[in-house]
């Protein structure tokens, strides 16, 4: 089993954007001396429900601030980035790294994002495949050519090969995972073989269906037994270690919600359609109640449990909730020396 540090560099209350950014630095160099396996950077633009607007860049400082870590991005937006440059990206800090980059990418919302980029709403509701598809020919060919409804340009050199770090004896090429949240997501990645990150919302349950389907859809495409028992689907939650149930709990409920609120409600949609937001209330109880927040005994048997009912090894869990740097330190440094023991 893998655990890993999920790092929102979220805006709290009264924080300035700088102090969330240096919190989430700190989270991840403090993941990778606890002895976590990984640390997955989200991206957002114009809310403080994040305030990190480019994964793939903080990866990159990441990547040279640490030294076994593996970091990625959960998720670089597809719609408001261009394929090649993101697969460039991606080649570039597979090599430099060693192999310690993972490029998440999912299709975001239908946000201003999509105005402000000059994407269009098209991008989102219909582009992500296009999208999807060149990004991985860049990662995979030689050269390139595009002839799609979005992109289409004269074939080029790929540069730097990202495959230059096999010939050197790697053993694999960069990582791609997709984030799924509907049954057309799930057989989008089921059928080019890639493995799924699954939202921190979703229950065991849930997540038990979407690997199942995601599997009947990758053997229907032609993939072998042995590839889709070796996919490396994520789920991502949230981790507050403390001693006591109650004392976790009351330290995410009275830090998450105000974050929540000021976060999702500051969403502008880019053609005014409404969406309704969750109860920053509720949705903070529900995640207590889905993942491993509480004492480290019940953290390990949580995570034992849903790696049980789903199949899934790696997590990818939220550590910031408690909104203090300090706190955040603590909470890894607990999940480090206190859970994964009890996983191994």
């Amino acid at each position: 089993m893998r655990v890993g540090a999920f790092v929102l560099a979220a805006q709290f209350p009264g924080q300035g954007q700088g102090e969330a950014l240096h919190r989430a630095v700190r989270s991840a160099e403090a993941a990778e001396a606890a002895g976590l396996d990984s640390v997955w950077l989200a991206e957002h633009h114009f809310v403080p429900y994040g305030v990190c607007p480019s994964a793939v860049t903080l990866a990159a400082l990441l990547l040279g601030r640490t030294e076994r870590i593996r970091v990625g991005t959960a998720v670089s937006v597809l719609p408001t980035a261009h394929p090649v440059a993101l697969g460039e990206q991606t080649a570039l800090l597979h090599l430099t790294s060693g192999g310690r980059f993972s490029l998440g990418v999912g299709r975001g919302g239908p946000w201003v994002d999509l105005e402000v980029f000059g994407s269009g709403l098209a991008s989102y509701e219909k582009g992500f495949p296009e999208s999807l598809d060149l990004l991985l020919r860049w990662l995979r060919d030689p050269r390139v050519s595009a002839e799609g409804e979005r992109f289409a340009f004269r074939e080029v050199p790929v540069v730097p090969r990202p495959d230059e770090l096999l010939l050197d004896g790697g053993d694999e090429g960069p990582e791609v995972i997709v984030a799924c949240t509907s049954p057309a997501s799930v057989r989008l990645a089921a059928e080019r073989g890639l493995p799924m990150l699954l939202g921190m919302h979703c229950g065991d349950e849930d997540k038990a269906e979407m690997v199942a389907l995601w599997r009947r859809h990758a053997l229907a495409a032609g993939r072998s037994p042995d590839e889709v028992d070796r996919a490396g689907h994520v789920s991502a939650g949230v981790a507050q270690i403390a001693d006591g149930r109650p004392e976790a709990e009351e330290t995410l409920l009275k830090a998450m919600p105000g974050w929540l609120k000021k976060g999702l409600d500051a969403h502008v949609t880019v053609d005014g359609r409404h969406r309704s937001m969750r109860d920053p209330v509720a949705y903070t109880e529900l995640l207590c109640g889905l993942h491993p927040v509480g004492p480290p005994r019940l953290a390990a048997d949580r995570l034992a449990a849903t790696s049980e009912r789903t199949g899934i090894t790696r997590f990818a869990l939220l550590v910031e909730g408690s909104g203090d740097l300090a706190a955040t330190e603590e909470n890894v440094r607990r999940l480090g020396a206190e859970v994964l023991p009890q996983l191994r």
